[in-house]
């Protein structure tokens, strides 16, 4: 008949894991941010091209300029990333 001890045994792979774990999602979540940090990386570049362009004198000091070119790359990035784009 098989009796269960009240004390359970932990072998040391089960206590490295759970010394280690904290770290391996914290890696988890850094490599993560980065990652979406690079797919993100073309459309904040076209962003600061074109405010250096408009302080540059290049483009016109417009709003209603600055509101479609930030819509057209609101909607660039949705379509390429989907669910990993940003949400404002």
């Amino acid at each position: 008949m098989f009796h269960s001890s009240s004390k359970v045994s932990r072998s040391p792979a089960s206590a490295f894991i759970r010394q280690i774990w904290p770290a391996l999602i914290a890696s988890s979540n850094a490599a993560t941010a980065i990652g979406m940090g690079w797919l993100r990386l073309p459309f904040d570049v076209a962003r600061t091209q074109y405010a250096r362009s408009v302080q540059a004198g290049l483009c016109a000091r417009s709003i209603l300029a600055s509101r479609d070119l930030e819509h057209a790359l609101g909607l660039a990035e949705q379509l390429t990333l989907g669910p990993l784009a940003r949400r404002l």
